[in-house]
C-alpha cells in the first residue's frame, strides 16, 4: 500500500474505504432515473462490480463487519461475509458503472450492467449511505480523519444501523469527507435512505465485456 500526504490524509489504492454500488437494482423496472427513494440491493450469495470515476461524500465511517446472506437463489442456505461497512451521510457520483454475473442453468451466464451519473451535470445523489464492501482500489483523500476510534463513538457518519452486524470490540475510522476517483470495488450489499440515479442505463446479455471491470 502506497501513502502520501497531500492536501489531507491520502492512500493510492486504499484497500478498505468504499464506494457505493449504488443500489441501481432498486431501480429496475420503477423508472429512477430523475427520482428518489429508500433502497436497499444485495444478490444471492454473490459479490457485485461497481466502479465509479468520482466519489465526493461528507460524513464518512467505516468499521468492521459481517454480511450474512443467501449462498444461492433458492434462498435456503446462509453464509457470513467478513466485510468493511463504510458510510456516507451524503454522497454525490459521477460515471458509476454496476454489473452483476449470474449462473443460470441450461442458459449459463448472464449479465446485468447498470450505469448512472453520466457527466457533473448528472451526478448519482445518495443519502444515509452503507456499502458492505468485499475490496476496493481508488485514490483517496479524507478531511480531518480520525482513525481508531471506537464503533458505538463514531460521530461523522451516520448512526450504525439497528441489527447491523458490526464486529464486536471494533475499531471505526471517520472524516468529515472523503474524495475518491479511479474507483474499482467489489461489494455484498449496499442500502441508502434515498437515492437518484441520473442518466439511468440498464442492459442485460451474455457478453462477457458487460462487466463494468
Amino acid at each position: 500500500m502506497e501513502s502520501q500526504v497531500r492536501g489531507g490524509t491520502r492512500w493510492k489504492r486504499f484497500a478498505v474505504v468504499m464506494v457505493p454500488s449504488v443500489a441501481a437494482a432498486a431501480a429496475i423496472g420503477v423508472g429512477l432515473a430523475q427520482g428518489a427513494l429508500a433502497a436497499s440491493f444485495s444478490v444471492s450469495g454473490q459479490q457485485f462490480k461497481v466502479t465509479a470515476g468520482h466519489l465526493e461524500g461528507t460524513g464518512f465511517a467505516q468499521y468492521g463487519g459481517i454480511d450474512s446472506g443467501y449462498t444461492s437463489t433458492d434462498g435456503k442456505n446462509k453464509t457470513a461475509h467478513p466485510v468493511a461497512i463504510s458510510s456516507f451521510k451524503n454522497a454525490e457520483i459521477t460515471k458509476m458503472c454496476q454489473s452483476v454475473k449470474t449462473d443460470i442453468p441450461l442458459l449459463g451466464a448472464v449479465y446485468l450492467r447498470l450505469e448512472a451519473g453520466p457527466d457533473a451535470d448528472h451526478k448519482v445523489q445518495a443519502e444515509n449511505l452503507y456499502i458492505d464492501v468485499a475490496q476496493l482500489d481508488a485514490d483517496a483523500t479524507f478531511k480531518n480523519i480520525d482513525i481508531g476510534v471506537a464503533v458505538k463513538d463514531q460521530s461523522k457518519g451516520p448512526a450504525v444501523k439497528s441489527g447491523e452486524n458490526v464486529l464486536p470490540g471494533g475499531f471505526a475510522q471517520q472524516a468529515d469527507s472523503a474524495d475518491l476517483t479511479n474507483v474499482r470495488q467489489t461489494a455484498w450489499a449496499t442500502t441508502a435512505g434515498t437515492f437518484k440515479l441520473s442518466g439511468l442505463k440498464m442492459r442485460l446479455g451474455t457478453d462477457p465485456k458487460m462487466e463494468c471491470y
